[in-house]
């Protein structure tokens, strides 16, 4: 089934203690689009200045990735620059350049507007909710992702897009925040009540966790011994989560829980390497085995 993602495409320099790398592909839609095409068909949604290379553009047309909706504006990429701790899990920024991304008023091409599968990448919560009255119907599943940054600065906007939204796909801290609460399960109960029906938190080093009407389910990160950087691999964990669904055409109980392992499988390769690298190596076969060593890690007997 069809799947949207409406966020950023950016380029990245990125810097941690296994290397550094001066401009790479980068941006949540373009993990999250990377991620999903091993699933289904993406319909990508963003802005990119005059400087995106054709090579760039051609990593995405050779996926099953649509780029109508790639709008091109005079002026130059979203960039950012980080660069990461020792052990990976602090970052600091060295470089926010929103450019282009700045004037990022997205609209849909006609085609995108009955796509049955919404992901809302990173973005603000108007802008999240004017793609919402974009599309047609109802979609049969929306989800999105926001940060701190928009919970503090324009909570009622965003309480606002959550009334509409199925699925909330934030970090352990962003959950707390945004509840007032410390305790997850509680956190969740609060935020059920802005609307969403599903909460998805993702731990980094600790893996993810599902809370819904059903209860709770909770997927480990993948043991790495020399993980790269973690750059995209929430929004590749988003794109495996909606991907591995849309393909499916199902949003049931036991395709939910299929759908937060291969999240968390292609969030796992993101890692590996700098970048999308290791993505664009990637093959469907190593994923599915890659799933099956999940199924290892978490299977016991009483």
């Amino acid at each position: 089934m069809s799947l949207l993602v409406v966020g950023s495409v950016a380029y990245d320099a990125l810097e941690s203690p296994y290397g550094k790398v001066e401009r790479t592909l980068g941006g949540a839609a373009t993990y999250f689009s990377v991620s999903a095409s091993f699933f289904t068909h993406v319909n990508l949604v963003g802005i990119v200045g005059d400087d995106f290379d054709p090579k760039d553009e051609a990593i995405l047309r050779k996926r099953s990735i649509d780029i109508e909706g790639l709008e091109r504006k005079e002026g130059k990429c979203f960039f950012w620059a980080g660069r990461y701790s020792e052990n990976l899990n602090e970052r600091v920024t060295l470089v926010t350049d929103l450019n282009v991304f700045a004037e990022f008023k997205p609209r849909l091409p006609e085609k995108y507007r009955n796509s049955e599968f919404v992901f809302l990448a990173n973005i603000a919560p108007d802008l999240q909710s004017d793609v919402l009255h974009q599309v047609k119907g109802t979609p049969k599943l929306v989800a999105m992702d926001t940060m701190n940054y928009w919970i503090e600065r324009t909570n009622a906007d965003l309480r606002e897009t959550l009334g509409h939204v199925d699925i909330l796909m934030i970090n352990d801290s962003e959950t707390r925040q945004l509840s007032s609460e410390h305790n997850l399960l509680r956190a969740a109960k609060h935020i059920f009540k802005m609307g969403p029906s599903t909460l998805v938190v993702k731990r980094g080093e600790y893996g993810a966790m599902l809370v819904d009407k059903n209860g709770v389910f909770s997927v480990p990160a993948f043991p790495l011994e020399e993980p790269h950087d973690p750059t995209g691999a929430g929004d590749s964990f988003a794109g495996g989560f909606m991907g591995y669904l849309a393909g499916a055409g199902s949003t049931s109980d036991a395709s939910l829980r299929r759908a937060m392992v291969y999240g968390s499988v292609l969030g796992s390769f993101t890692v590996e390497r700098f970048g999308l690298e290791r993505l664009l190596k990637l093959k469907k076969s190593e994923i599915h085995a890659r799933a099956r060593h999940f199924s290892k890690l978490t299977q016991f007997k009483l």
